[in-house]
């Protein structure tokens, strides 16, 4: 599983500093071409969301959102009158406010604090309100900050910085650098490493591919109102990093900013009597934590990076006693280091398995990836395929120890998921991953994830939807106007459930008919209903 890609620059100038490999790059900023922003997306907005909780406490509890006018119009229906930007049945939503923008040679910057709710940032040298037009001279006035030097050529200019400052404009002091992993850094830099400008974090690109960051990352201090393009690391990566334009899509990549200096080191101190430190606790003694990840854009839904569903599995086979190559046939949930859970119907007694865990990639090797074979699998004994319906659909594999006691380790990218003790009410929002049949291929090579919403057993099965096929060994998750689900592949993954920052196992991807077809959402194997089952197994 292959995580990353190979980046592209042109550097114009290396030369090294002392000890530490810096690059100075002369940065011509080109103009008077033709690379004006494209026209914003028209997205529609639905209702499904509300729809399908079917909010029916009128006023009370007040339902309307982002300062809605709630008006009640009978004692279970309500109307929200919704300021400016905000729309939706509850206000929950933001209109599309750059959608009739022209920002020309800019970018259309959010602003919901302040009407029109948008502003250009224009691109040096182009100014005015629409970043249309070009001052007498790319220099006047001077483009280039901390007193660098702006040097006009044809139809292009470049900063000339003063000594230790760098960057296109010289925005980046000698001393900006960042601690650790950088979530405390506040600096100025907003480039990559391979030389691209970072969007601005209130950019409406961003918006319409991705997330709000400032609401994906709400907990997160270092972004602000001030923050504009700087390069930040919000989600607890490797270093700080920012969201670029890519060939047209919404990417990301790490900044160019340095690591600070490691501190001296400390005079020889006197000897003292050792005092014995605490054992780090056993691993996977915390379940269901996964890494923090930044936003991107299964079927309806997004990519998924290392380490955001640490718990999925790819169930991968081959026929017994063969040296063929091991193929991903199923998903799985990690549960203990030495157990994972898993659809009955993906085990065939004529096969052999193994299960890869931490990469995201199957099509692919990854350096996270843990490769560890299945010595027995359990089936639950009530397991039944009919022609309607899989009932009591799900499994155990347990996998073979590596390093004695465990099997799978605990990283990063390995983590258990919990097993709940109390089943979610209808309408919780919950998300499920795999690797899945998707629009346009079979499956997918990168590791997908989507979000959908528990549905009542009782509204599952009227006719329109499964009729009397369920029982309580099933559950519905999904969106019941169609396109978004989980698929085929996906058989044997997880749909988790959080709770407090803690995910949860909730469903096993069991069956359903179609791939995202109106009012057939998914059907899974109802975790909370084996329970016991489960634990008398692995314990």
């Amino acid at each position: 599983m292959l995580a990353a890609g190979v980046l592209l620059i042109f550097l114009s100038v290396l030369t090294v500093h002392g000890t530490d490999t810096v690059l100075d790059v002369d940065y011509y900023i080109e103009y008077d071409y033709d690379y004006t922003t494209e026209a914003p997306l028209d997205i529609e907005y639905d209702n499904w969301l509300i729809d399908l909780l079917e909010e029916s406490s009128a006023c009370d509890p007040y339902p309307c959102l982002n300062g809605g006018s709630c008006q009640s119009k009978s004692a279970t229906e309500f109307t929200c009158s919704c300021p400016e930007p905000y729309r939706g049945t509850r206000c929950e939503q933001v209109r599309n406010i750059c959608k009739d923008v022209k920002c020309g040679f800019g970018d259309c910057i959010i602003n919901l604090n302040k009407q029109p709710f948008y502003e250009c940032k224009c691109k040096p040298p182009y100014q005015g309100s629409d970043c249309r037009t070009l001052p007498a001279s790319p220099c006047e006035p001077n483009p280039c900050k901390n007193g660098g030097t702006c040097i006009k050529t044809k139809r292009r200019f470049r900063c000339a910085c003063p000594d230790g400052y760098s960057g296109k404009f010289c925005g980046t002091d000698p001393n900006d650098c960042y601690e650790g992993n950088g979530e405390s850094y506040r600096g100025a830099v907003s480039m990559t490493e391979d030389g691209q400008e970072c969007l601005d974090w209130k950019s409406n690109f961003i918006l319409l591919n991705g997330q709000n960051p400032f609401t994906a990352y709400s907990n997160f201090s270092g972004l602000d109102s001030n923050t504009q393009n700087h390069c930040r690391n919000p989600d607890g990566d490797d270093k700080p990093w920012c969201f670029i334009k890519k060939r047209g899509k919404l990417d990301w990549n790490f900044c160019k900013v340095k690591e600070c200096s490691k501190a001296p080191a400390a005079p020889p101190q006197p000897v003292v009597p050792v005092v014995p430190v605490a054992p780090n606790p056993p691993q996977f003694s915390e379940c269901g934590k996964p890494q923090p990840t930044r936003i991107v854009r299964i079927f309806g839904g997004k990519k998924s990076f290392p380490g955001a569903h640490p718990w999925q599995v790819s169930v991968q086979t081959r026929t017994k006693g063969s040296s063929t190559t091991f193929f991903h046939m199923c998903g799985g949930i990690l549960l203990k280091s030495c157990w994972v859970l898993t659809a009955a119907h993906c085990i065939n007694p004529n096969e052999e398995l193994q299960v890869v865990l931490g990469g995201v990639n199957i099509d692919k090797h990854e350096e996270i990836d843990q490769t560890i074979p299945v010595i027995e699998t359990i089936v639950h004994e009530n397991y039944k395929e009919k022609t309607e319906a899989l009932y009591n659909d799900i499994a155990l594999l347990k996998l073979q120890v590596t390093d004695s006691p465990y099997c799978a380790k605990e990283t990063r990218f390995v983590r258990a998921a919990c097993l709940l003790s109390q089943p979610f009410p209808p309408g919780k929002e919950c998300v499920v991953s795999g690797w899945g049949k998707t629009e346009n291929r079979t499956y997918s090579s990168h590791l997908l994830n989507t979000r959908v919403l528990l549905i009542s057993q009782e509204r599952c099965s009227i006719p329109q939807i499964y009729g009397n096929v369920l029982d309580n060994s099933m559950l519905c998750a999904g969106i019941l106007q169609g396109g978004v689900d989980s698929c085929e592949g996906d058989s044997g993954g997880p749909l988790v459930c959080e709770e407090d920052g803690t995910y949860y196992v909730t469903g096993v991807v069991s069956w359903g008919i179609g791939c995202g077809l109106r009012n057939k959402p998914g059907v899974y194997a109802n975790v909370h209903t084996f329970l016991n089952w489960i634990e008398s197994k692995i314990n």
